[in-house]
């Protein structure tokens, strides 16, 4: 309990530290953060039946992740993102050359982990720029609005969770819990406007009901991952909290769809 105390207090001092330090340490931090998250799921996903091509799937990984840190920094303009493109060509044409039995699990594991585990980070790195300038507060608000999710979902659970929300991949859950999360979510987000500015207070609150609801199925699916792999941690990167994907499952499906809502409104 001591080390994952520990561990829990230097990640967050680490993350808000990373957030306060400018926009080239912000997102160079976290994309590094995504691509150790895509390392991970090469490693728990690789099998003999499924190789997902790490070195290629990192690579192209890395490469988007640098041109849209060139983008969001201001160096390039959005169409050299594309140059990413040819990356995923490779993924396939590679695969001729390999002489595996089932050459499409390859590909589709190597794809899926830069979908699922690196480009959310990403998302979350271009929220820093949603307003066309760098601006902390808003990734720094999505944090803390869904550490205000997990803590309300954990403390009502505790005290009144009674209805499992999805007993097959998470016993522990419940639909109080969950209720109760995104309600502290909220609670949460209409004093960020006070103190953050950047948006309007029901802009911060929807925020806080698309992190509460979708960090929630975040963390299940990271779940369902697992248990379909039998595995119990992604990692151990993080003595006491696992690795990278099971502190940030919360954020690989909130972070997108709170940039698209972002986007709609510039």
């Amino acid at each position: 309990m001591l080390t994952r105390a520990i561990t829990g207090l230097f990640f967050i001092i680490v993350l808000i530290g990373a957030l306060l330090l400018g926009e080239v340490v912000f997102t160079l931090f976290f994309s590094l953060v995504g691509l150790g998250a895509l390392y991970e799921f090469y490693g728990i996903v690789k099998s003999e039946a499924n190789k997902p091509n790490v070195w290629l799937g990192m690579l192209s990984a890395l490469t988007l992740a640098i041109l849209i840190g060139l983008h969001c920094i201001g160096y390039i303009p959005f169409k050299y993102v594309w140059l990413f493109i040819p990356m995923i060509s490779l993924i396939f044409i590679v695969s001729l050359y390999q002489k595996r039995a089932l050459p499409f699990n390859d590909i589709g594991y190597t794809l899926l982990g830069i979908m699922y585990a690196c480009i959310p980070f990403l998302f979350f790195v271009a929220l820093g720029f949603i307003s066309g300038t760098f601006n902390h507060y808003i990734p720094l608000g999505f944090l803390i609005i869904l550490w205000a999710n997990d803590t309300g979902a954990y403390l009502s659970g505790r005290s009144f969770g009674k209805h499992k929300l999805f007993e097959r991949i998470s016993p522990n859950k419940t639909w109080q819990g969950f209720i109760g999360g995104v309600l502290f979510a909220m609670l949460i987000a209409l004093n960020l406007e006070q103190y953050f500015g950047s948006l309007a207070k029901w802009e911060w609150v929807t925020m806080a009901t698309i992190i509460g609801i979708f960090g929630t199925l975040g963390d299940l699916v990271e779940s369902m991952l697992k248990r379909s792999l039998n595995v119990k941690d992604s990692g151990n990167i993080l003595p006491g909290h696992g690795g990278l994907l099971d502190r940030f499952d919360g954020l690989l499906i909130a972070a997108p769809l709170v940039f698209l809502f972002l986007l709609m409104l510039q």
